[in-house]
């Protein structure tokens, strides 16, 4: 898989190129991950004028991460083997050390990704390499993360069956009783014990009030018969992180105002799902899924968003916003997740990851395939 990531840091090579610069200093650790295949704690990588170089904190043979090459928390992307040197340089911050390793290969210019870099870090760079002209990369590394490749897909498929089977075992224990914490942990065990890195964000169990919140950190509260129930989790899975939520009822009848809701939202998610096809602005999406429930009267229970691009990170471009610039293209996954949270009663929120495909190719490519079907259980 090397040549993938040569290719990536080609693209990006003459992006830099274009805009003046005869050097890049990446030092986001995703975005190292992405140009790389490895992302040890702490690296960054220098894309150079003469040599691609990824700068340690530590020598390779004793980095913690170095048996695989790789973070525990950006695994390599499958069948790497990293394919650039790696310079150690103990003792020195990583950043410096590639200013100084472009000035050596001639470069008189390097962009640096402000975005993230610290202040402390910034003046390290100065110093380490005062004649070099500085320029903001931005998120040109951000941008060519936005379409995936179809490994990049795969991993996010298996990320996302190993969601649904996590999800779909926790349905069928006994729920009443268990804090949101407890069924929280759990769920979390069992995404490792199916093969996951880890979750791909802190896991939501919210019940009763807190049902339908976005984002709800779990509590001490119990289940209790007649709740909503909301779960939100996500597996990682070689680095590559999915999502998954879905709301249910505890008991055996729903009441009537949660079937009105729950279809409500329902709706909505559709009418969002429907409008993932390439060339659809991100404004549309959102608008699509948006304009369900601003007509039923609750626009001023609905997210910022609908929805937002995954991979390495869980929230990435695009932002499927009412503001959002932009256009989808084929092989960009997304999630989409609209939620009604009606204070003190509770909510309903339904949340799918889909890769954008074009009609040719069947539509959108559902990932997350647990049931919507409003489930009493």
């Amino acid at each position: 898989m090397s040549e993938v990531y040569a290719d990536r840091r080609t693209r990006l090579r003459e992006r830099c190129n274009a805009g003046g610069s005869a050097a890049a200093l990446v030092s986001r650790p995703a975005n190292v991950c992405y140009l790389t295949g490895a992302a040890p704690q702490g690296a960054v990588l220098l894309l150079g004028a003469t040599e691609d170089v990824l700068v340690c904190a530590e020598p390779p043979d004793t980095h913690p991460a170095r048996t695989t090459g790789h973070d525990r928390s950006l695994p390599p992307h499958p069948g790497d083997t990293l394919a650039i040197r790696t310079l150690p340089a103990p003792g020195t911050d990583p950043a410096a050390a590639a200013a100084q390793a472009a000035t050596r290969q001639g470069a008189d210019s390097l962009a640096v990704e402000e975005h993230h870099l610290t202040v402390t870090r910034h003046r390290a760079i100065r110093e380490a390499a005062p004649h070099l002209r500085l320029a903001d990369l931005g998120g040109a590394v951000e941008q060519l993360r936005v379409v995936k490749d179809e490994e990049e897909i795969s991993c996010l498929r298996i990320g996302a069956e190993i969601a649904d089977q996590a999800l779909g075992e926790l349905l069928e224990s006994i729920l009443v009783g268990r804090t949101e914490r407890h069924l929280a942990l759990e769920l979390e065990r069992r995404l490792v014990d199916h093969g996951a890195d880890g979750p791909a964000f802190p896991t939501s169990v919210a019940t009763g009030p807190h049902a339908g919140r976005r984002g709800h950190r779990p509590t001490d509260r119990r289940v209790e018969e007649g709740d909503f129930l909301s779960v939100c989790l996500g597996a990682t899975y070689r680095g590559y992180r999915c999502e998954i939520g879905r709301t249910f009822v505890i008991g055996t009848s729903p009441a009537d105002w949660q079937i009105e809701l729950y279809d409500l939202v329902f709706a909505a998610q559709r009418a969002g799902r429907e409008s993932l096809v390439p060339g659809a602005a991100y404004r549309d999406v959102d608008r699509a899924a948006r304009q369900v429930l601003d007509s039923a009267g609750y626009a001023q229970a609905l997210p910022a968003l609908t929805g937002h691009g995954v991979g390495l990170e869980i929230d990435e471009d695009p932002q499927l916003g009412p503001a959002a610039m932009g256009k989808l293209d084929a092989c960009v996954p997304v999630t989409v997740e609209p939620g009604v949270h009606l204070p003190g009663r509770g909510g309903v929120r339904i949340d799918d990851t889909l890769v954008v495909r074009p009609e040719a190719d069947g539509g959108p490519e559902l990932l997350t395939i647990t049931t919507k079907e409003l489930l009493a259980l």
